[in-house]
């Protein structure tokens, strides 16, 4: 789905990355699903789905930045990018999404299984509700 912008004649915002992080973010409730202790394959699986919904999150949150004349979501990394939401209204929580990218650059790592189970105990406790809030701020973002 895209929106118009009727006087540019232009589509401003592609809804692309809003629905990933939408499926993302649907696939990642599947981690409640299972309980310490977890299996290698299964531990993981659940840190993979972490990863990609941070990855969609900060994306899509590049885009509507982008959209709304935020010049950094043009080139922004992942840590500019979650400063300028933070400015910019879009995050409340600067320091547990900066903790989040931490646990996401931890993810290189989650062969060691103590970086692992700290991803998804994270995600269990704090991570997935943030990202449920961005949802909700997204589409008043979008809405705009």
């Amino acid at each position: 789905m895209n929106c118009w912008n009727p006087l540019s004649g232009k589509v401003w915002f592609s809804m692309k990355k809003y629905e990933n992080f939408c499926a993302a973010l649907e696939n990642l409730k599947d981690i409640y699903g299972y309980a310490e202790p977890y299996d290698n394959v299964v531990l993981t699986g659940l840190v993979g789905l972490y990863e990609i919904c941070f990855e969609q999150s900060w994306k899509m949150m590049k885009e509507i930045l982008e959209n709304h004349g935020y010049e950094e979501g043009a080139t922004g990394s992942p840590k500019l990018i979650l400063k300028t939401a933070y400015r910019a209204g879009m995050i409340k929580e600067e320091e547990l999404w900066l903790k989040a990218l931490a646990a996401r650059n931890n993810v290189a790592h989650a062969y060691n299984q103590k970086v692992a189970l700290d991803i998804v105990r994270e995600t269990k406790g704090e991570f997935y509700d943030m990202f449920c809030r961005l949802k909700k701020e997204a589409e008043e973002w979008i809405k705009e």
